[in-house]
């Protein structure tokens, strides 16, 4: 069997590669191992732990109706079995779409592992019908797009389906008495405000001395004053994990730190300390495919490896791992392979949490600025002052604009509060199009919205802005 381009992973990188080739007359083959298209963003992430997370949010908020509004409402009722079954249609019918464009797009998908017997052929193992009787496919080039799993440090990995990962976590099997989450990162806190907001008692431990240390410092602080709420103040920092055994049907855990010494007992561990790319045992070492000390594959701007035939994308390709990178990246090399002159020179890659207050930001941070000694002013405007913010009872939000003071172009973005994710996109536009802080205070927002708070941010920055005081710089 033969195909002009193989897609190795039919993830959210892998299949828009795969799509935008066949779009383009390209004869395409997706390898993937998984009965069902769609990667871990789809089938073990993004999708199906933000479908968890909304039903967290809106426990959350009829809370706070009942407590701050006076409107009154019975204590859920949790049907777990109905929650994991909703769960899993949202994943169904959004792979199951993903089949049926393959098909729409005469995409050959073959269910099986992908191993490089060299630089243009693969070896497919496993048992499932669309494997061809040779077990062999030949391509003139391949896009490795086999993303990334979970980490699990071996002193951790204590044989018991007590102790999870994230995959393990999503599956939702029952709702634990007590939960601890092992790692104070963006996949440890969304699962843990899932959890607590079901009704387990929730403890994080971080090794660091702070949450999300990805993040600026100014965005985590209100989401880590309502996480200490939600948890009930067992947030562990500066402590180590020792050690794991499970104990009559419950995990014990040793912890090692100032504010949290000894062991204890929790029905549920989730192991959230990162996750690794999937570039062992394909056999790369068949083919010209560097990798890096932590298992990524080197590329260039293109998005090619150090062999010819083979290109690399999303997660395997390097951090950061997120699966609108991975899609950016998978039309990148298709246009790549055709010829056209492009290059992956992002000014501004989107992250965002999915807490409750979520965080969000794109572009230079204050501590990359400070780091590299990069000039900026930082203007910040608080969602106290927004009437939006105001009337939906979420005044703990903050926007962050980073300017450039000669050029004043904004260089940066940060976001907390209720949907931060979805305004960030206004930001990543401005820092991607060059934009000067007066095209977004010129350009009107809707009143009330939140969105108004990058208007209003820009303002802060001429010292026009109306809801707070803050004079003009001379």
């Amino acid at each position: 069997m033969q195909s002009d381009l193989v897609v190795l992973g039919g993830g959210p990188g892998g299949y828009a590669a795969a799509f935008l080739a066949a779009d383009e007359g390209m004869q395409v083959t997706i390898v993937e191992a998984d009965p069902r298209l769609g990667g871990t963003c789809l089938l073990r992430g993004c999708i199906p732990s933000k479908a968890l997370l909304h039903v967290a949010k809106v426990i959350s908020e009829a809370e706070e109706l009942t407590e701050d509004w006076g409107v009154q409402f019975q204590p859920p009722k949790i049907d777990i079995d109905k929650v994991r079954a909703r769960k899993e249609k949202v994943i169904s019918t959004l792979s199951g779409g993903l089949a049926n464009l393959a098909k729409r797009r005469n995409v050959t998908l073959i269910r099986a592992k992908g191993v490089f017997e060299n630089s243009t052929t693969l070896r497919l193992e496993g048992e499932h019908e669309s494997i061809p009787e040779e077990r062999q496919l030949t391509f003139k080039h391949c896009i490795l797009a086999t993303g990334s799993v979970p980490a699990m440090p071996p002193n951790f990995a204590i044989g018991s389906d007590r102790v999870m990962d994230s995959t393990g976590a999503l599956e939702l099997q029952d709702i634990p008495e007590s939960l601890l989450v092992v790692g104070g990162g963006y996949i440890g806190l969304e699962m843990g405000s899932v959890y607590a907001n079901l009704g387990s008692k929730v403890s994080v431990v971080e090794l660091a001395d702070g949450l999300l240390m990805g993040a600026d410092r100014d965005l985590v602080k209100p989401l880590q004053k309502r996480l200490e709420a939600l948890f009930e103040k067992r947030i562990y920092l500066n402590t180590k994990v020792g050690s794991m055994a499970e104990v009559d049907q419950q995990v014990e855990v040793t912890f090692e730190g100032p504010g949290k010494y000894g062991h204890e007992r929790f029905d549920r561990v989730l192991v959230s300390v990162g996750r690794r790319p999937v570039s062992r045992e394909l056999g790369l070492e068949n083919t010209q495919v560097q990798l890096d000390q932590r298992g990524f594959a080197v590329v260039n701007k293109q998005q090619w490896t150090h062999d010819p035939h083979i290109l690399a994308i999303g997660d395997v390709a390097g951090e950061p791992m997120l699966a609108h990178k991975a899609s950016h990246e998978g039309r990148l090399a298709v246009e790549a392979l055709l010829g056209e002159a492009v290059s992956f020179d992002k000014a501004a890659i989107p992250a965002v949490v999915f807490t409750d207050p979520e965080i969000a930001w794109a572009g230079l941070t204050e501590e990359e600025a400070k780091k590299t000694g990069k000039a900026v002013e930082i203007e910040t405007y608080p969602w106290a002052a927004s009437g939006r913010a105001q009337a939906l009872g979420r005044t703990d939000g903050l926007t962050k604009l980073l300017v450039d003071p000669e050029t004043h172009r904004v260089l940066g973005c940060g976001i907390v509060g209720s949907g931060a994710g979805e305004l960030i996109a206004e930001a990543v536009l401005a820092i991607e199009m060059g934009c000067e802080v007066r095209d977004i205070t010129e350009s009107i927002h809707p009143h009330p919205t939140l969105s108004e708070t990058l208007m209003f941010a820009g303002e802060v920055h001429f010292g026009t802005a109306t809801e707070i005081y803050k004079p003009k710089r001379h």
